[in-house]
């Protein structure tokens, strides 16, 4: 087994930054710091890095310029880069997303926030490499192997729901949700959907799903929020106007990437279910929600089953704004949004079952 210390760059030009970030990390990985993309281009030559971690604004040579170099360089361009920035400069961070860095983090930094981010990013490009590994086997395989190309086939569709369940996850530790909402929110998704095949609700639209794959699509719900700020995600009291509409984009956001990932891939039906999870899980049935507004069963069918989980798990569970709600409280606000909120079919269903919802999130720690 492997044990080497992972290989960090740390690039500011700030030198209190650079103490900062090493003391968090030092102890975990092996730390470079340099005060200057210059600086580093040139140790690249003698040392590659297992991930950089990039100050976007430095002088003489900016982080985007710094990437750009890196992604130009087929020697470097699979180095993940994560920007740092101390600054609210969206337009900055999404050029920086759409040049190539697979996140950002907000300065000063949080060591166990960062640590985590570090941890969960590593792990996915120790997986993507081994996808890769796999399906480079796969092709030395002939024909007469098939029930080695139908395990190893096995082994890659494992991969993928790995890295799946890991990149849901970060989201989740953008927002100071140590874990469980992803395999809550499916539980009871898994739940809604068996008690709607039993009780004939909606027979027709539930007929067509595939339940593995609303299951597995069901994790990028939340994948937009990756584009919020930290300080308003985690922010523990009432959101002011603006802070509310830039939560409200984490819906168009996340629809918007996962078209991205559609229009290069024809795994267009697990896709299909991921983008109506992602744009339609905030509507409500009276037309209030958000983004489009939308009313009734103009709302996707999906939409309106992630709505309760979703909103379910919000309640009974703490939050940076909110303490955790008792069940009989939580499912009191749920059957109190019916036909408001929620679609009155699905409230009354959920009613019938909410007892299967209790002992999921008992079961499902954060």
């Amino acid at each position: 087994m492997n044990s080497r210390r992972k290989t960090i760059f740390l690039v500011d030009d700030d030198l209190t930054n650079l103490a900062i970030g090493k003391k968090a990390l030092s102890s975990t990985y092996s730390v470079f710091t340099i005060d200057s993309g210059e600086a580093m281009l040139e140790m690249l030559e003698d040392i590659t890095p297992d991930m950089i971690l990039l100050d976007v604004n430095m002088p003489e040579m900016d982080g985007c310029e710094v990437i750009q170099r890196l992604k130009d360089n087929e020697n470097t361009a699979h180095i993940p880069v994560i920007f740092l920035t101390a600054l609210s400069d969206e337009d900055m961070e999404l050029k920086g997303l759409s040049l190539g860095a697979i996140d950002y983090i907000t300065k000063p930094f949080s060591a166990p926030l960062l640590l985590k981010r570090l941890e969960v990013h590593l792990l996915v490009e120790a997986q993507k490499r081994e996808l890769v590994s796999q399906k480079h086997e796969l092709l030395l395989f002939n024909n007469s192997l098939e029930q080695m190309v139908e395990e190893k086939t096995e082994t890659v569709v494992e991969l993928k729901n790995a890295i799946l369940s890991t990149m849901a996850e970060l989201v989740e530790y953008r927002d100071e949700i140590t874990g469980g909402h992803i395999v809550r929110t499916q539980k009871y998704i898994k739940a809604l959907i068996s008690a709607m095949r039993k009780e004939g609700v909606y027979s027709d639209e539930v007929s067509k799903l595939d339940d593995e794959l609303v299951l597995q699509s069901c994790q990028l719900h939340d994948v937009g929020k990756i584009a919020v700020k930290d300080h308003i995600l985690n922010k523990p009291g009432k959101l002011t106007a603006e802070e509310f509409e830039s939560i409200k984009t984490h819906t168009t956001f996340g629809e918007s990437v996962i078209l991205r990932l559609k229009a290069k891939t024809t795994d267009s039906d697990f896709l299909e279910y991921a983008r109506i999870f992602a744009v339609s899980h905030h509507e409500k049935w009276d037309g209030s929600g958000y983004p489009k507004k939308q009313k009734g069963e103009e709302i996707p069918l999906l939409g309106r089953i992630m709505a309760i989980g979703d909103v379910y798990d919000a309640l009974v569970e703490r939050r940076p704004y909110k303490d955790a709600y008792s069940h009989k409280k939580s499912t009191g606000i749920i059957l109190e949004g019916r036909g408001s909120h929620f679609d009155p079919l699905l409230t009354d269903l959920f009613d019938k079952i909410n007892h299967e919802f209790e002992k999921i999130s008992a079961e499902v720690e954060g």
